[in-house]
This record gives structure tokens, C-alpha cells and sequence, in this order.
């Protein structure tokens, strides 16, 4: 069972900028893609961005297109959220996931962060 942790987050206003990071014990990590969700109150959880294992291809929503950028160190099996210019409706619990399957499956991500608040003020 691979173990997910995350770090980062907090509380930020408006335009203001935070680093999410997460980390994936065992081997495997290189092999993973990896991928950031987040979930508002109230609203269902939502895909944020995603990293391919070896070419590293990012994958991101509109929303957070030109703002977050996703990427990855193998060697420390970790993987980063840069987030940019944020905005109120950022506000989330953040969460990172892995999977051997295609990025976009994500209902096959079985390895999952605790979770991490992010905070927008106006």
C-alpha cells in the first residue's frame, strides 16, 4: 500500500501564490501519473491537473490554466502544485492522487493524499 503525504496549503489573499507538495513512498513513482483534485465545500470533486510519468505531459482545467503548473522530481518522488494569481473560488481541500492507469481516468486513482486546505480571501 503506498503512502501519500502531502504538505503545503494555507491561507492566502487574492493574487497571492502557494506550493502544494506531495510525496509517494515505495518505488513505483516514477511510473505514476499523478494528479492534483480539489473539492469546495458543498461541490463535488474536481480533476485540477495531471502529470504523465515518463515525457511528463501536464494536463490542466481552464480555470487554472496559465495560473498553476504541476510538476514532478522522480528522484524524490514527489510531486509540486504551484499555484499563482489565486482566486477566491480556489478555495478547496486539495488532494493528490496516483495512478498506473491514464491520467484522465479518474475514477482509477487508487492512491489518495489526506488532503490539504487552501484558502482564497478577497
Amino acid at each position: 500500500q503506498e503512502q501519500v503525504v502531502q504538505s503545503g496549503g494555507g491561507l492566502v489573499q487574492a493574487g497571492g501564490s502557494l506550493r502544494l507538495s506531495c510525496e509517494v513512498s515505495g518505488r513505483t513513482f516514477p511510473r505514476y501519473s499523478m494528479a492534483w483534485f480539489r473539492q469546495a465545500p458543498g461541490k463535488e470533486r474536481e480533476f485540477v491537473a495531471a502529470i504523465t510519468p515518463n515525457n511528463a505531459r501536464t494536463y490542466y482545467i481552464d480555470p487554472v490554466k496559465g495560473r498553476f503548473t504541476i510538476s514532478r522530481d522522480n528522484d524524490k518522488c514527489t510531486v509540486f502544485l504551484q499555484m499563482n494569481s489565486l482566486k477566491p473560488e480556489d478555495t478547496a481541500v486539495y488532494y493528490c492522487a496516483a495512478t498506473l492507469s491514464d491520467y484522465y481516468k479518474i475514477n482509477e486513482y487508487p492512491y489518495w493524499g489526506q488532503g490539504t486546505q487552501v484558502t482564497v480571501s478577497s
